[in-house]
């Protein structure tokens, strides 16, 4: 009986290998600016959306892009958004940030704010907002005590939904805006023990989002 349910184990698992938990990214850039770049000792920071407790852009995610932008090909000077916020509190935490680029113009009237602004050597801020959810749940698992543990399947479909409008601190103005969108789905086939297969839609669409962001500053 061990030797048949571990046969069902490997052989799932293959399949769901093969098939594959595929994900689909849609990406729209709009350029408004006809020249959006960064000199060697320029930098840029990202920042997320937070001003709206329900639909509060993650940690993670904002990491990751910031990640992906400074590495590899056509890497850009990136501020870590924690340090950025830590060095100029409070002017950046979530319930007083600027929501639009005029209040950044009254904002660099402030003193402090211009000084460490040109430490920084600041020419965009990157603001990124939205959220990964689930929308959709089917199947279900049922598990009992003992040798006969789990069977059954679910599956769900996530959703990653991004925008990041770039602000030019220099010219105070919108030099462009990214949105991404990643969908997938995942499945948790359950014999004996259940085998979760996951899409890798945050993933998948901070690759996106840091790789449009790249070809479109550079």
């Amino acid at each position: 009986m061990f030797i048949f349910f571990s046969r069902i184990l490997i052989i799932t698992f293959i399949i769901f290998n093969i098939v594959g938990c595929n994900t689909v990214t849609t990406i729209d850039e709009h350029k408004f600016a006809t020249n959006i770049q960064l000199d060697d000792k320029e930098s840029i920071v990202l920042l997320g959306r937070r001003h709206l407790n329900q639909h509060e852009t993650e940690l993670d995610y904002v990491s990751c892009v910031g990640k992906q932008l400074s590495i590899g090909k056509g890497k850009l000077n990136v501020i870590p958004e924690q340090q950025f916020i830590d060095s100029m509190y409070p002017y950046f935490e979530a319930s007083t940030a600027p929501m639009n680029v005029k209040k950044i113009d009254k904002l660099i009237q402030n003193p402090n704010v211009s000084k460490k602004l040109a430490a920084y050597n600041i020419h965009y801020f990157i603001w990124i907002q939205g959220n990964t959810k689930t929308i959709e749940k089917s199947g279900a698992i049922s598990c009992v005590g003992g040798p006969a543990g789990c069977f059954g399947f679910a599956t769900w479909e996530d959703e990653a939904i991004y925008e990041a409008k770039i602000w030019d601190l220099k010219n105070l103005s919108i030099s462009g805006k990214i949105y991404t969108k990643t969908q997938g789905t995942s499945f948790l086939p359950a014999v004996i023990l259940p085998i979760p297969f996951l899409a890798r839609v945050q993933s998948d669409a901070c690759d996106g989002m840091a790789a449009q962001l790249k070809q479109l500053i550079n």
